[in-house]
Protein backbone atom coordinates (compact mmCIF):
# COMPACT_ATOMS: atom_id res chain seq x y z
CA UNK A 1 0.00 0.00 0.00
CA UNK A 2 1.32 3.27 -1.06
CA UNK A 3 1.65 5.74 1.59
CA UNK A 4 2.24 9.99 1.62
CA UNK A 5 4.60 11.35 4.39
CA UNK A 6 4.34 15.16 5.07
CA UNK A 7 6.01 17.07 7.41
CA UNK A 8 2.99 20.12 8.18
CA UNK A 9 3.66 23.18 8.92
CA UNK A 10 4.71 25.21 6.30
CA UNK A 11 2.80 28.03 4.49
CA UNK A 12 2.06 26.88 0.17
CA UNK A 13 2.93 29.33 -2.05
CA UNK A 14 2.96 30.04 -5.51
CA UNK A 15 1.00 29.53 -8.72
CA UNK A 16 -0.65 26.19 -9.81
CA UNK A 17 -3.66 24.76 -12.25
CA UNK A 18 -5.96 22.44 -11.78
CA UNK A 19 -7.02 19.42 -13.75
CA UNK A 20 -10.06 19.25 -16.23
CA UNK A 21 -13.43 17.92 -14.23
CA UNK A 22 -13.64 14.37 -13.09
CA UNK A 23 -17.38 14.49 -13.21
CA UNK A 24 -17.38 15.65 -17.11
CA UNK A 25 -13.89 13.17 -18.45
CA UNK A 26 -15.70 10.03 -16.91
CA UNK A 27 -19.07 10.87 -18.78
CA UNK A 28 -17.67 12.22 -21.91
CA UNK A 29 -16.39 8.55 -22.60
CA UNK A 30 -19.73 7.45 -22.04
CA UNK A 31 -21.35 10.18 -24.60
CA UNK A 32 -18.51 9.11 -26.87
CA UNK A 33 -20.04 5.31 -26.72
CA UNK A 34 -23.13 6.71 -28.39
CA UNK A 35 -21.81 7.13 -32.11
CA UNK A 36 -19.42 5.22 -34.25
CA UNK A 37 -17.07 8.31 -35.23
CA UNK A 38 -13.78 9.71 -33.78
CA UNK A 39 -14.71 11.81 -30.11
CA UNK A 40 -12.06 14.20 -29.26
CA UNK A 41 -11.66 14.84 -25.64
CA UNK A 42 -9.21 17.98 -24.42
CA UNK A 43 -7.77 18.28 -21.64
CA UNK A 44 -8.63 15.19 -19.86
CA UNK A 45 -7.57 13.98 -15.67
CA UNK A 46 -4.82 11.00 -15.78
CA UNK A 47 -6.66 9.47 -12.76
CA UNK A 48 -6.96 6.22 -12.11
CA UNK A 49 -10.89 6.67 -12.82
CA UNK A 50 -10.38 7.57 -15.73
CA UNK A 51 -8.21 4.91 -17.19
CA UNK A 52 -10.73 2.31 -15.34
CA UNK A 53 -13.36 3.58 -17.98
CA UNK A 54 -10.73 3.83 -20.55
CA UNK A 55 -10.32 -0.29 -19.70
CA UNK A 56 -13.92 -0.60 -19.51
CA UNK A 57 -14.52 0.97 -23.04
CA UNK A 58 -11.39 -0.77 -24.72
CA UNK A 59 -13.03 -4.72 -23.93
CA UNK A 60 -16.21 -3.47 -25.16
CA UNK A 61 -14.26 -3.18 -28.70
CA UNK A 62 -13.59 0.56 -28.08
CA UNK A 63 -10.15 2.11 -29.71
CA UNK A 64 -8.65 5.10 -27.69
CA UNK A 65 -5.72 6.88 -28.36
CA UNK A 66 -4.00 8.73 -24.84
CA UNK A 67 -1.68 11.69 -25.56
CA UNK A 68 -1.27 14.72 -23.91
CA UNK A 69 -4.40 14.95 -21.53
CA UNK A 70 -6.06 14.22 -25.01
CA UNK A 71 -8.30 11.31 -25.54
CA UNK A 72 -9.69 10.07 -28.97
CA UNK A 73 -12.40 7.45 -28.78
CA UNK A 74 -13.85 5.47 -31.22
CA UNK A 75 -16.43 2.19 -31.07
CA UNK A 76 -17.17 1.57 -34.57
CA UNK A 77 -18.97 -1.55 -33.16
CA UNK A 78 -19.59 -3.44 -29.28
CA UNK A 79 -17.87 -6.12 -29.33
CA UNK A 80 -19.83 -7.80 -26.29
CA UNK A 81 -22.35 -6.18 -24.01
CA UNK A 82 -20.97 -6.80 -20.76
CA UNK A 83 -18.91 -5.00 -18.24
CA UNK A 84 -16.56 -7.67 -15.98
CA UNK A 85 -17.60 -7.32 -12.74
CA UNK A 86 -13.84 -7.16 -11.78
CA UNK A 87 -13.62 -3.69 -13.18
CA UNK A 88 -16.34 -2.72 -12.90
CA UNK A 89 -16.22 -3.18 -9.00
CA UNK A 90 -13.90 -0.26 -9.14
CA UNK A 91 -15.95 2.54 -10.06
CA UNK A 92 -19.14 3.85 -10.05
CA UNK A 93 -19.98 5.19 -12.88
CA UNK A 94 -19.64 1.88 -14.94
CA UNK A 95 -23.38 1.45 -14.24
CA UNK A 96 -23.93 4.21 -17.06
CA UNK A 97 -22.94 2.23 -19.76
CA UNK A 98 -26.75 0.55 -19.55
CA UNK A 99 -26.95 3.39 -21.93
CA UNK A 100 -25.20 3.39 -24.89
CA UNK A 101 -25.16 -0.51 -24.88
CA UNK A 102 -28.81 -0.40 -24.71
CA UNK A 103 -29.26 2.16 -27.86
CA UNK A 104 -26.55 0.24 -29.88
CA UNK A 105 -27.21 -3.06 -28.89
CA UNK A 106 -30.48 -3.42 -27.19
CA UNK A 107 -28.70 -5.50 -24.51
CA UNK A 108 -27.18 -4.72 -21.26
CA UNK A 109 -25.36 -6.93 -18.72
CA UNK A 110 -24.13 -4.41 -15.59
CA UNK A 111 -22.57 -5.03 -12.59
CA UNK A 112 -23.86 -3.56 -9.47
CA UNK A 113 -21.14 -0.31 -8.99
CA UNK A 114 -18.45 0.02 -6.79
CA UNK A 115 -16.32 3.01 -6.18
CA UNK A 116 -16.02 4.87 -3.01
CA UNK A 117 -18.64 3.32 -0.90
CA UNK A 118 -20.40 6.55 0.32
CA UNK A 119 -23.90 5.33 1.77
CA UNK A 120 -26.15 3.03 -0.46
CA UNK A 121 -25.57 5.39 -3.80
CA UNK A 122 -28.54 3.23 -4.87
CA UNK A 123 -29.46 3.50 -8.91
CA UNK A 124 -32.89 2.74 -8.59
CA UNK A 125 -33.83 5.89 -10.02
CA UNK A 126 -31.73 5.64 -13.20
CA UNK A 127 -33.58 1.97 -13.61
CA UNK A 128 -36.97 3.11 -13.17
CA UNK A 129 -36.05 6.13 -15.88
CA UNK A 130 -34.69 3.57 -18.30
CA UNK A 131 -37.81 0.87 -17.64
CA UNK A 132 -40.08 3.89 -18.33
CA UNK A 133 -38.48 4.62 -21.54
CA UNK A 134 -38.88 0.59 -22.65
CA UNK A 135 -36.16 -1.01 -21.44
CA UNK A 136 -36.74 -4.26 -19.13
CA UNK A 137 -34.35 -3.91 -16.22
CA UNK A 138 -33.94 -6.78 -13.77
CA UNK A 139 -31.22 -7.60 -10.61
CA UNK A 140 -30.20 -10.70 -10.47
CA UNK A 141 -28.56 -11.14 -6.68
CA UNK A 142 -27.28 -14.30 -7.41
CA UNK A 143 -24.61 -13.14 -10.26
CA UNK A 144 -24.79 -9.32 -9.12
CA UNK A 145 -25.44 -8.11 -12.46
CA UNK A 146 -28.62 -5.67 -14.39
CA UNK A 147 -29.90 -7.61 -16.82
CA UNK A 148 -31.26 -5.36 -19.17
CA UNK A 149 -33.06 -5.54 -22.19
CA UNK A 150 -34.84 -3.24 -25.06
CA UNK A 151 -35.87 -3.56 -28.96
CA UNK A 152 -36.17 0.37 -29.07
CA UNK A 153 -36.38 2.77 -26.52
CA UNK A 154 -38.95 5.41 -26.64
CA UNK A 155 -39.52 9.11 -25.15
CA UNK A 156 -41.50 9.89 -22.09
CA UNK A 157 -41.36 12.22 -19.24
CA UNK A 158 -40.20 11.19 -16.01
CA UNK A 159 -39.56 13.11 -12.56
CA UNK A 160 -36.75 11.99 -10.79
CA UNK A 161 -38.12 11.47 -6.79
CA UNK A 162 -35.09 13.33 -5.59
CA UNK A 163 -31.72 15.00 -7.00
CA UNK A 164 -29.18 12.55 -8.87
CA UNK A 165 -25.98 13.64 -10.72
CA UNK A 166 -25.88 10.00 -12.04
CA UNK A 167 -29.11 9.29 -12.79
CA UNK A 168 -29.81 12.63 -15.06
CA UNK A 169 -26.48 12.00 -16.97
CA UNK A 170 -27.51 8.65 -17.53
CA UNK A 171 -31.03 9.59 -18.91
CA UNK A 172 -30.11 12.11 -20.93
CA UNK A 173 -27.55 9.72 -22.99
CA UNK A 174 -30.36 7.00 -23.15
CA UNK A 175 -33.13 9.84 -24.74
CA UNK A 176 -30.97 11.40 -27.37
CA UNK A 177 -31.41 8.57 -29.55
CA UNK A 178 -34.53 7.17 -28.41
CA UNK A 179 -37.56 7.51 -30.59
CA UNK A 180 -39.69 10.76 -29.62
CA UNK A 181 -39.25 13.98 -26.88
CA UNK A 182 -38.08 12.64 -23.55
CA UNK A 183 -38.80 15.83 -20.23
CA UNK A 184 -37.09 15.05 -17.33
CA UNK A 185 -38.71 16.96 -14.05
CA UNK A 186 -36.12 17.65 -11.21
CA UNK A 187 -33.53 16.88 -12.96
CA UNK A 188 -30.11 17.98 -11.55
CA UNK A 189 -28.63 21.10 -12.46
CA UNK A 190 -24.96 20.68 -11.91
CA UNK A 191 -22.38 22.90 -14.58
CA UNK A 192 -21.02 19.73 -15.51
CA UNK A 193 -24.25 18.34 -16.32
CA UNK A 194 -24.77 21.23 -18.78
CA UNK A 195 -20.93 20.88 -20.11
CA UNK A 196 -22.11 16.89 -20.87
CA UNK A 197 -25.23 18.71 -22.98
CA UNK A 198 -22.81 20.90 -24.55
CA UNK A 199 -20.98 17.82 -25.97
CA UNK A 200 -23.78 15.75 -27.16
CA UNK A 201 -25.63 18.76 -28.55
CA UNK A 202 -22.08 19.21 -30.71
CA UNK A 203 -22.36 15.52 -31.36
CA UNK A 204 -25.54 16.32 -33.04
CA UNK A 205 -28.12 15.79 -30.00
CA UNK A 206 -30.88 18.04 -29.51
CA UNK A 207 -30.83 19.00 -25.93
CA UNK A 208 -32.23 21.78 -23.73
CA UNK A 209 -33.08 23.15 -20.67
CA UNK A 210 -36.86 24.32 -20.73
CA UNK A 211 -36.28 25.40 -16.94
CA UNK A 212 -33.47 25.71 -14.13
CA UNK A 213 -34.48 21.89 -13.44
CA UNK A 214 -36.68 20.44 -16.69
CA UNK A 215 -34.46 19.19 -19.22
CA UNK A 216 -36.09 18.03 -23.00
CA UNK A 217 -34.49 15.84 -25.37
CA UNK A 218 -35.72 15.22 -28.84
CA UNK A 219 -34.02 12.30 -29.87
CA UNK A 220 -31.76 11.85 -33.20
CA UNK A 221 -31.40 9.26 -35.58
CA UNK A 222 -27.04 9.09 -35.48
CA UNK A 223 -25.01 11.35 -33.44
CA UNK A 224 -21.31 12.38 -34.70
CA UNK A 225 -18.21 13.11 -33.75
CA UNK A 226 -16.26 16.22 -32.36
CA UNK A 227 -13.71 18.15 -30.60
CA UNK A 228 -14.97 18.68 -26.79
CA UNK A 229 -12.30 19.89 -24.67
CA UNK A 230 -13.44 19.64 -20.42
CA UNK A 231 -13.66 22.95 -17.68
CA UNK A 232 -11.66 22.95 -14.82
CA UNK A 233 -12.55 20.32 -11.91
CA UNK A 234 -14.47 22.50 -9.27
CA UNK A 235 -13.57 20.15 -6.74
CA UNK A 236 -9.56 20.42 -7.21
CA UNK A 237 -10.27 24.28 -7.16
CA UNK A 238 -11.52 24.51 -3.62
CA UNK A 239 -9.16 21.75 -2.47
CA UNK A 240 -6.15 23.86 -3.03
CA UNK A 241 -8.10 26.91 -2.05
CA UNK A 242 -8.31 25.45 1.25
CA UNK A 243 -4.86 24.34 1.14
CA UNK A 244 -3.93 28.04 0.56
CA UNK A 245 -5.98 29.02 3.94
CA UNK A 246 -5.21 26.17 6.23
CA UNK A 247 -1.64 26.73 5.79
CA UNK A 248 -1.78 30.35 5.89
CA UNK A 249 -0.19 30.60 2.87
CA UNK A 250 -1.21 32.47 -0.55
CA UNK A 251 -1.94 30.46 -4.09
CA UNK A 252 -3.22 31.38 -7.38
CA UNK A 253 -4.91 29.34 -9.63
CA UNK A 254 -4.39 29.75 -13.24
CA UNK A 255 -7.33 29.24 -15.65
CA UNK A 256 -10.14 29.16 -13.83
CA UNK A 257 -13.21 31.47 -12.98
CA UNK A 258 -15.58 32.31 -9.98
CA UNK A 259 -18.55 31.32 -11.24
CA UNK A 260 -19.87 27.55 -10.22
CA UNK A 261 -18.54 28.22 -6.88
CA UNK A 262 -20.24 30.97 -5.40
CA UNK A 263 -21.87 29.37 -2.72
CA UNK A 264 -18.01 27.81 -1.28
CA UNK A 265 -16.67 31.88 -2.42
CA UNK A 266 -19.51 32.99 -0.15
CA UNK A 267 -18.37 30.70 2.70
CA UNK A 268 -14.74 31.65 2.69
CA UNK A 269 -15.89 35.49 2.83
CA UNK A 270 -17.47 34.92 5.54
CA UNK A 271 -15.01 32.68 7.31
CA UNK A 272 -12.38 35.74 6.75
CA UNK A 273 -10.43 33.85 3.76
CA UNK A 274 -8.79 36.12 1.08
CA UNK A 275 -9.70 35.34 -2.77
CA UNK A 276 -9.09 37.97 -5.07
CA UNK A 277 -10.02 37.21 -9.05
CA UNK A 278 -8.13 38.66 -12.13
CA UNK A 279 -7.70 38.26 -15.74
CA UNK A 280 -5.99 34.89 -15.69
CA UNK A 281 -7.12 32.87 -12.55
CA UNK A 282 -8.16 33.56 -8.74
CA UNK A 283 -6.12 34.13 -6.02
CA UNK A 284 -6.93 31.79 -2.39
CA UNK A 285 -4.78 33.70 0.52
CA UNK A 286 -4.94 33.78 4.09
CA UNK A 287 -5.73 37.16 5.55
CA UNK A 288 -6.54 37.04 8.92
CA UNK A 289 -7.91 34.49 11.65
CA UNK A 290 -10.74 32.43 10.68
CA UNK A 291 -14.23 32.85 12.07
CA UNK A 292 -17.17 29.75 12.40
CA UNK A 293 -18.82 29.29 9.30
CA UNK A 294 -21.94 26.66 9.60
CA UNK A 295 -22.52 24.83 6.00
CA UNK A 296 -25.29 22.92 4.91
CA UNK A 297 -24.54 20.41 1.55
CA UNK A 298 -27.19 20.16 -1.06
CA UNK A 299 -27.36 19.54 -4.72
CA UNK A 300 -26.40 22.66 -7.09
CA UNK A 301 -26.75 25.48 -6.34
CA UNK A 302 -26.03 24.76 -2.99
CA UNK A 303 -22.87 23.60 -0.97
CA UNK A 304 -21.37 20.57 -2.56
CA UNK A 305 -21.03 17.73 -0.44
CA UNK A 306 -17.97 17.12 -1.89
CA UNK A 307 -16.57 20.23 0.16
CA UNK A 308 -17.10 19.03 3.19
CA UNK A 309 -14.59 17.12 4.12
CA UNK A 310 -11.49 20.22 3.30
CA UNK A 311 -14.33 22.67 4.85
CA UNK A 312 -14.09 20.40 8.29
CA UNK A 313 -10.52 21.21 8.41
CA UNK A 314 -11.07 24.93 7.65
CA UNK A 315 -13.16 24.80 10.17
CA UNK A 316 -10.41 23.15 13.13
CA UNK A 317 -8.76 26.24 12.26
CA UNK A 318 -11.92 28.66 12.68
CA UNK A 319 -12.38 31.20 15.97
CA UNK A 320 -15.60 29.53 17.80
CA UNK A 321 -18.30 26.51 17.28
CA UNK A 322 -18.90 25.58 13.56
CA UNK A 323 -21.41 22.76 12.25
CA UNK A 324 -21.52 21.21 9.10
CA UNK A 325 -25.01 19.16 8.23
CA UNK A 326 -24.41 16.76 5.26
CA UNK A 327 -27.77 16.06 3.55
CA UNK A 328 -26.87 14.24 0.40
CA UNK A 329 -25.34 11.52 1.53
CA UNK A 330 -26.49 9.26 4.52
CA UNK A 331 -22.87 8.09 5.73
CA UNK A 332 -20.08 10.56 5.03
CA UNK A 333 -18.23 11.57 8.05
CA UNK A 334 -15.92 8.65 8.33
CA UNK A 335 -12.80 11.02 8.19
CA UNK A 336 -13.77 13.20 11.46
CA UNK A 337 -12.17 9.90 13.97
CA UNK A 338 -8.78 11.02 11.74
CA UNK A 339 -9.37 14.78 12.80
CA UNK A 340 -9.91 13.53 16.20
CA UNK A 341 -6.57 11.85 16.33
CA UNK A 342 -4.57 14.66 15.04
CA UNK A 343 -5.95 17.10 18.10
CA UNK A 344 -9.48 17.99 16.13
CA UNK A 345 -12.21 18.88 18.94
CA UNK A 346 -15.48 17.57 17.26
CA UNK A 347 -18.82 15.79 18.29
CA UNK A 348 -20.86 13.97 15.55
CA UNK A 349 -24.63 14.51 16.32
CA UNK A 350 -27.88 14.12 14.59
CA UNK A 351 -29.82 17.39 14.14
CA UNK A 352 -33.95 17.66 14.65
CA UNK A 353 -35.24 18.41 11.13
CA UNK A 354 -39.18 19.19 10.80
CA UNK A 355 -39.16 17.06 7.55
CA UNK A 356 -36.33 14.33 6.76
CA UNK A 357 -37.54 12.94 3.31
CA UNK A 358 -37.62 16.34 2.08
CA UNK A 359 -34.21 17.90 3.71
CA UNK A 360 -32.26 14.37 2.94
CA UNK A 361 -31.23 13.67 -0.41
CA UNK A 362 -30.37 9.92 0.10
CA UNK A 363 -33.40 7.24 -0.05
CA UNK A 364 -34.81 7.12 3.73
CA UNK A 365 -34.45 3.43 3.95
CA UNK A 366 -30.56 3.84 3.45
CA UNK A 367 -30.68 5.19 6.59
CA UNK A 368 -29.55 3.51 9.91
CA UNK A 369 -29.15 4.89 13.91
CA UNK A 370 -25.40 4.40 13.89
CA UNK A 371 -25.13 7.15 11.08
CA UNK A 372 -24.44 10.79 11.90
CA UNK A 373 -25.65 13.83 9.54
CA UNK A 374 -24.07 16.11 11.39
CA UNK A 375 -21.14 17.18 13.00
CA UNK A 376 -19.99 20.48 14.94
CA UNK A 377 -16.13 21.56 15.46
CA UNK A 378 -14.55 23.96 17.83
CA UNK A 379 -11.91 25.86 16.94
CA UNK A 380 -8.95 27.24 16.77
CA UNK A 381 -7.32 23.68 17.24
CA UNK A 382 -3.49 23.22 17.01
CA UNK A 383 -3.30 20.22 14.90
CA UNK A 384 -0.27 17.49 15.01
CA UNK A 385 0.72 14.60 13.36
CA UNK A 386 -0.78 11.14 12.98
CA UNK A 387 -1.03 8.50 10.95
CA UNK A 388 -3.96 7.88 9.05
CA UNK A 389 -5.65 5.78 6.44
CA UNK A 390 -7.97 7.34 3.60
CA UNK A 391 -12.02 6.12 4.01
CA UNK A 392 -12.82 7.79 0.55
CA UNK A 393 -11.63 10.38 -2.30
CA UNK A 394 -12.84 13.72 -0.64
CA UNK A 395 -12.03 12.50 2.83
CA UNK A 396 -8.50 11.53 1.81
CA UNK A 397 -7.89 14.86 0.66
CA UNK A 398 -9.18 16.38 3.60
CA UNK A 399 -6.89 14.33 5.85
CA UNK A 400 -3.88 15.71 3.21
CA UNK A 401 -4.54 19.46 4.23
CA UNK A 402 -4.81 18.47 8.05
CA UNK A 403 -1.80 16.94 7.54
CA UNK A 404 -0.50 20.18 5.93
CA UNK A 405 -1.43 22.61 8.41
CA UNK A 406 -0.28 20.34 11.31
CA UNK A 407 2.90 20.43 13.32
CA UNK A 408 5.01 17.57 13.03
CA UNK A 409 5.24 14.59 10.20
CA UNK A 410 2.10 12.29 9.15
CA UNK A 411 1.64 9.38 7.27
CA UNK A 412 -1.03 8.77 5.02
CA UNK A 413 -1.68 5.38 4.02
CA UNK A 414 -4.74 4.21 1.13
CA UNK A 415 -3.52 6.58 -1.33
CA UNK A 416 -4.82 4.99 -4.05
CA UNK A 417 -8.35 6.27 -3.19
CA UNK A 418 -6.66 9.92 -3.79
CA UNK A 419 -5.28 9.22 -7.21
CA UNK A 420 -8.98 7.98 -8.30
CA UNK A 421 -9.87 11.70 -8.80
CA UNK A 422 -6.46 13.58 -8.27
CA UNK A 423 -3.84 14.14 -10.79
CA UNK A 424 -0.43 13.69 -9.61
CA UNK A 425 -1.79 15.38 -6.23
CA UNK A 426 1.72 15.71 -4.85
CA UNK A 427 3.63 17.05 -7.39
CA UNK A 428 1.43 20.08 -7.37
CA UNK A 429 1.91 20.46 -3.66
CA UNK A 430 5.37 19.79 -3.94
CA UNK A 431 5.46 22.91 -6.26
CA UNK A 432 3.81 25.01 -4.04
CA UNK A 433 6.19 24.27 -1.25
CA UNK A 434 4.64 21.44 0.57
CA UNK A 435 7.04 18.78 2.08
CA UNK A 436 5.60 15.59 0.94
CA UNK A 437 6.91 12.46 -0.56
CA UNK A 438 5.20 9.86 -2.08
CA UNK A 439 6.13 5.97 -0.95
CA UNK A 440 5.68 3.51 -2.91
CA UNK A 441 5.66 -0.57 -2.03
CA UNK A 442 8.82 -0.67 -4.60
CA UNK A 443 10.50 1.95 -2.45
CA UNK A 444 10.13 -0.29 0.62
Amino acid sequence: MDKFVIKGGKPLHGETNVSGAKNVALKALIAACLTDEEVIINNIPFISDFMTMVDIIRDLGGNINLDNHTARIQIKKFKKNEISLDVAARIRTSSMFLAPLLVRTGEAIVPNPGGCRLGARPIDRIIEGLNKMGAHIVYRSEDGYFHAKSQSLHGTTYRFKKNTHTGTETLIIAAVLAEGKTILENAAAEPEIDELIDLLNNMGAKIKRTGSRTIEINGVEKLHGTTHTICPDRNEIITMAIAAFVTKGDIFIKDIESNHINEFLEKVQDAGGGFEEKDQGVRFFYKQPFRAVDVVTSFYPGFMTDWQAPWAVLMTQANGISVIHETVFEDKFGYISDLKKMGANTRLFNPLVDDPEKVYNFNRADDHPDYFHAVKIKGPTKLHNAVSTMVDLRAGAAIVLAALAAKGTSTIFGIEKLDRGYESFEKRLLSLGANIKRVTVSDL
